[in-house]
Protein backbone atom coordinates (compact mmCIF):
# COMPACT_ATOMS: atom_id res chain seq x y z
CA UNK A 1 0.00 0.00 0.00
CA UNK A 2 1.34 3.45 -0.94
CA UNK A 3 1.71 6.15 1.67
CA UNK A 4 0.45 9.71 1.28
CA UNK A 5 3.98 11.08 0.78
CA UNK A 6 4.49 8.65 -2.15
CA UNK A 7 1.22 9.78 -3.73
CA UNK A 8 2.24 13.43 -3.37
CA UNK A 9 5.52 12.72 -5.15
CA UNK A 10 3.57 11.16 -8.02
CA UNK A 11 1.21 14.12 -8.46
CA UNK A 12 1.97 15.98 -11.67
CA UNK A 13 2.30 19.68 -10.95
CA UNK A 14 1.97 22.52 -13.43
CA UNK A 15 3.67 25.87 -13.30
CA UNK A 16 1.43 28.12 -15.36
CA UNK A 17 3.07 31.34 -16.51
CA UNK A 18 1.51 34.43 -18.02
CA UNK A 19 3.51 35.66 -20.98
CA UNK A 20 3.72 39.47 -21.23
CA UNK A 21 5.43 40.92 -18.16
CA UNK A 22 6.48 37.49 -16.84
CA UNK A 23 8.35 35.85 -19.75
CA UNK A 24 8.81 38.78 -22.10
CA UNK A 25 8.94 42.52 -21.50
CA UNK A 26 5.56 44.19 -20.92
CA UNK A 27 5.76 47.22 -23.20
CA UNK A 28 2.47 48.89 -22.28
CA UNK A 29 1.22 48.15 -25.79
CA UNK A 30 0.61 44.99 -27.80
CA UNK A 31 3.75 43.11 -28.82
CA UNK A 32 3.06 42.96 -32.54
CA UNK A 33 6.34 41.93 -34.17
CA UNK A 34 9.10 39.50 -33.31
CA UNK A 35 11.52 42.44 -33.03
CA UNK A 36 9.45 43.69 -30.05
CA UNK A 37 9.45 40.31 -28.29
CA UNK A 38 12.18 40.65 -25.66
CA UNK A 39 12.58 37.67 -23.36
CA UNK A 40 13.33 38.89 -19.85
CA UNK A 41 16.69 38.11 -18.21
CA UNK A 42 16.75 34.89 -16.22
CA UNK A 43 13.66 33.36 -17.86
CA UNK A 44 15.51 30.39 -19.45
CA UNK A 45 17.21 29.66 -16.13
CA UNK A 46 13.88 29.91 -14.27
CA UNK A 47 12.13 27.56 -16.70
CA UNK A 48 15.05 25.13 -16.56
CA UNK A 49 15.04 25.11 -12.75
CA UNK A 50 11.27 24.55 -12.66
CA UNK A 51 11.53 21.64 -15.10
CA UNK A 52 14.38 20.16 -13.05
CA UNK A 53 12.23 20.44 -9.92
CA UNK A 54 9.50 18.35 -11.56
CA UNK A 55 7.10 21.05 -12.74
CA UNK A 56 5.33 20.93 -16.10
CA UNK A 57 5.77 24.51 -17.35
CA UNK A 58 2.88 25.88 -19.42
CA UNK A 59 2.32 29.40 -20.77
CA UNK A 60 -1.23 30.81 -20.60
CA UNK A 61 -1.69 34.16 -22.34
CA UNK A 62 -4.32 36.59 -23.62
CA UNK A 63 -3.44 37.78 -27.12
CA UNK A 64 -6.31 40.10 -28.06
CA UNK A 65 -4.19 41.87 -30.67
CA UNK A 66 -5.24 39.07 -33.03
CA UNK A 67 -8.94 39.98 -32.67
CA UNK A 68 -8.05 43.66 -33.07
CA UNK A 69 -6.22 42.93 -36.33
CA UNK A 70 -2.85 44.14 -35.02
CA UNK A 71 -1.17 40.81 -35.82
CA UNK A 72 -2.23 37.34 -36.89
CA UNK A 73 -1.80 33.78 -35.64
CA UNK A 74 1.29 33.33 -37.85
CA UNK A 75 3.03 36.35 -36.26
CA UNK A 76 2.20 34.99 -32.80
CA UNK A 77 3.54 31.57 -33.83
CA UNK A 78 6.83 33.23 -34.86
CA UNK A 79 7.14 34.86 -31.42
CA UNK A 80 6.36 31.60 -29.66
CA UNK A 81 8.75 29.74 -31.98
CA UNK A 82 11.48 32.18 -30.98
CA UNK A 83 10.71 31.55 -27.31
CA UNK A 84 10.96 27.78 -27.90
CA UNK A 85 14.28 28.28 -29.74
CA UNK A 86 15.78 30.40 -26.94
CA UNK A 87 14.67 27.90 -24.31
CA UNK A 88 15.97 24.96 -26.34
CA UNK A 89 19.33 26.72 -26.81
CA UNK A 90 19.45 26.88 -23.00
CA UNK A 91 18.61 23.19 -22.64
CA UNK A 92 15.03 23.62 -21.48
CA UNK A 93 11.46 23.94 -22.73
CA UNK A 94 7.86 24.80 -21.96
CA UNK A 95 5.42 21.93 -22.39
CA UNK A 96 2.77 24.07 -24.09
CA UNK A 97 1.61 27.59 -24.90
CA UNK A 98 -2.12 28.24 -24.89
CA UNK A 99 -3.57 31.60 -25.86
CA UNK A 100 -6.87 33.41 -26.19
CA UNK A 101 -7.07 35.49 -29.40
CA UNK A 102 -10.25 37.33 -28.41
CA UNK A 103 -10.74 40.96 -27.38
CA UNK A 104 -13.45 41.72 -24.78
CA UNK A 105 -15.00 44.47 -26.94
CA UNK A 106 -15.74 41.91 -29.68
CA UNK A 107 -17.82 39.63 -27.45
CA UNK A 108 -17.47 37.27 -24.51
CA UNK A 109 -15.44 34.11 -24.56
CA UNK A 110 -14.57 31.52 -21.96
CA UNK A 111 -10.87 31.30 -22.77
CA UNK A 112 -9.84 34.89 -21.98
CA UNK A 113 -8.39 35.35 -18.51
CA UNK A 114 -9.88 35.87 -15.94
CA UNK A 115 -11.79 32.92 -17.39
CA UNK A 116 -10.27 29.59 -16.44
CA UNK A 117 -10.82 27.55 -19.62
CA UNK A 118 -7.21 27.66 -20.85
CA UNK A 119 -5.85 26.54 -17.48
CA UNK A 120 -8.43 23.76 -17.30
CA UNK A 121 -7.66 22.68 -20.87
CA UNK A 122 -3.91 22.66 -20.18
CA UNK A 123 -4.36 20.67 -16.95
CA UNK A 124 -6.45 18.07 -18.78
CA UNK A 125 -4.10 17.91 -21.77
CA UNK A 126 -1.01 17.41 -19.61
CA UNK A 127 -2.56 15.40 -16.77
CA UNK A 128 -1.65 17.90 -14.06
CA UNK A 129 -3.45 18.35 -10.77
CA UNK A 130 -4.68 21.93 -10.22
CA UNK A 131 -4.51 21.50 -6.44
CA UNK A 132 -0.73 21.02 -6.70
CA UNK A 133 -0.18 23.68 -9.37
CA UNK A 134 0.60 27.39 -9.39
CA UNK A 135 -0.03 30.29 -11.80
CA UNK A 136 2.28 33.29 -11.85
CA UNK A 137 1.13 36.46 -13.56
CA UNK A 138 1.51 40.20 -13.45
CA UNK A 139 -2.19 41.09 -13.55
CA UNK A 140 -5.04 40.40 -11.15
CA UNK A 141 -6.91 38.58 -13.94
CA UNK A 142 -4.13 35.94 -13.93
CA UNK A 143 -4.74 35.27 -10.24
CA UNK A 144 -8.52 35.22 -10.77
CA UNK A 145 -8.19 32.70 -13.61
CA UNK A 146 -5.99 30.52 -11.41
CA UNK A 147 -8.42 30.60 -8.51
CA UNK A 148 -11.34 29.73 -10.80
CA UNK A 149 -9.40 26.67 -12.01
CA UNK A 150 -8.47 25.56 -8.48
CA UNK A 151 -4.85 26.64 -8.95
CA UNK A 152 -2.89 28.83 -6.53
CA UNK A 153 -2.39 32.24 -8.14
CA UNK A 154 0.59 34.50 -7.49
CA UNK A 155 0.81 38.13 -8.55
CA UNK A 156 4.27 39.49 -9.39
CA UNK A 157 5.46 42.87 -10.60
CA UNK A 158 5.64 43.15 -14.40
CA UNK A 159 9.13 42.75 -15.87
CA UNK A 160 10.62 41.61 -12.55
CA UNK A 161 12.71 38.49 -12.01
CA UNK A 162 10.84 35.25 -12.58
CA UNK A 163 13.79 33.37 -11.10
CA UNK A 164 13.53 35.35 -7.85
CA UNK A 165 9.74 34.89 -7.77
CA UNK A 166 10.04 31.12 -8.20
CA UNK A 167 12.57 30.98 -5.37
CA UNK A 168 10.37 33.14 -3.14
CA UNK A 169 7.37 30.87 -3.80
CA UNK A 170 9.59 27.80 -3.17
CA UNK A 171 8.84 26.42 -6.63
CA UNK A 172 12.57 25.96 -7.07
CA UNK A 173 15.39 25.68 -4.52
Amino acid sequence: MRCYADMLREMKRALFLDRDGVINRERGAHTVRLEEFEILPGVPEAVSAANAAGWTVIVITNQSGIDLGLYDHAALDRMHGYLHDVLQANGTHVADILYCPHHPTKGRCLCRKPGSLLLERAAARHGTDPAFSIMIGDKQRDVEAAMAAGVRGVLMDANSSLLDQLRFERVIP
